[in-house]
């Protein structure tokens, strides 16, 4: 076994303390990464949450890295030492159902093996997530970071960036049709710069009136406060893509009326039940769709895309001994757009 260290959530406990952790010795296929910036989302949150009451297991969360290879398996052939990678919150996929057969290993009939908290298709070991200095994955998962990319704002690229990327090419996003993200956090600030960035005229919904001045920052061609009558009157049977990335539960309806004719709204924030009157979808012709995280493919693409466009998260970069402060603030929502972690302090 390799040794390396980490932030690990003991038994029922939240708190994550500095420890040595365990990765397994290198298979023939797999890369072994030096861990240099691992991104916070939402999901470490709610995973720390659950494993509260965990009296038996230890969580490491952290599924959103980018780093530098620093030794490779046998048969290892896209990678070599001294290479800067980048892994997502999926390491492993059955890689025979027909979903994998797609590329799309995020729908893996076989369930996709996650970076963290999933097991380890050969020995059945717990996997540890990104906080950590050292990170073992199989070649097929690891993705060459693109020259010119920042490292540490590409890092929230692997999660949500990927998380919007694919229902924006999976509904045909592109010059000539309009856009609106609901939403204006983690996920949707990127979806508005990808959106951009495709050619969409696009729009932020937001709650907030002091998110106008940030939506045109990010590229926005509109905004509309959502909490003005008027305004989304204005917008109504408009979009032909809603991307939803607000995170709490809502009423999905006002946000299903500014919804084109044979437009689509997709719901990707709130994962949780969610009902719908059907005359929403009705009139109009209406669909409701969701997607999460992405496949190897597009992962890739998605990569190669915001290179060419210069696009990384907006982040704050913070020693990875704050992480437990960190995840305090982001409860809070108190973070403009993503936290990421500089694993370095670990050495």
């Amino acid at each position: 076994m390799r040794t390396t260290t980490g932030w690990m959530a003991g038994p029922a406990t939240q708190v994550l303390r500095r420890t040595s952790l365990q990765r397994r010795d290198l298979r023939p296929d797999d890369v072994a990464v030096r861990v240099d910036y691992c991104g916070v989302c939402f999901t470490d949150l709610h995973a720390l949450h659950a494993h509260q009451s965990n009296a038996d297991g230890i969580l490491v969360p952290g599924h959103e890295f980018t780093g530098t290879v620093s030794e490779i398996g046998g048969a290892v052939t896209g990678f070599v030492p001294g290479q800067s990678v980048a892994v997502g919150n999926i390491v492993d996929s059955c890689g025979t159902c027909a979903m994998c057969q797609a590329g799309q290993e995020n729908f893996c009939h076989d369930f996709p093996t996650l970076t963290y908290g999933g097991g380890d298709r050969q020995d059945g070991a717990t996997t540890l997530g990104g906080y950590s200095r050292e990170y073992v994955v199989r070649e097929r998962f690891a993705y060459p970071l693109p020259a010119g990319l920042d490292a540490a704002g590409a890092a929230p690229l692997l999660c949500a960036g990927v998380t919007v990327w694919e229902p924006l090419r999976a509904l045909g996003v592109g010059p000539g049709t309009t856009v609106a993200v609901a939403g204006l956090g983690g996920l949707g600030h990127l979806a508005v710069k990808l959106a951009c960035a495709l050619g969409a005229d696009t729009s932020v919904i937001s709650r907030t009136p002091d998110k106008a001045e940030e939506a045109r920052a990010l590229g926005a061609d509109g905004f509309v406060l959502s909490t003005d009558a008027e305004q989304m009157a204005a917008v109504r049977n408009r979009f032909d893509v809603v991307i939803d990335t607000i995170s709490a539960p809502h009423d999905l309806a006002p946000y299903l009326h500014t919804v084109a004719m044979d437009g689509t709204l997709s719901h990707l924030g709130h994962l949780g039940p969610v009902t719908v009157n059907t005359i929403d979808l009705l009139i109009g012709r209406k669909k409701l769709s969701s997607a999460g995280s992405g496949g190897r493919a597009s992962t890739a693409a998605m990569l190669l895309f915001c290179a060419e466009h210069g696009i990384t998260a907006d982040i704050e970069l913070v020693p990875s001994a704050q992480v437990n402060t960190v995840l305090e603030r982001l409860e809070r929502n108190d973070v403009r757009y993503r936290f990421v972690l500089d694993m370095s302090d670990l050495d």
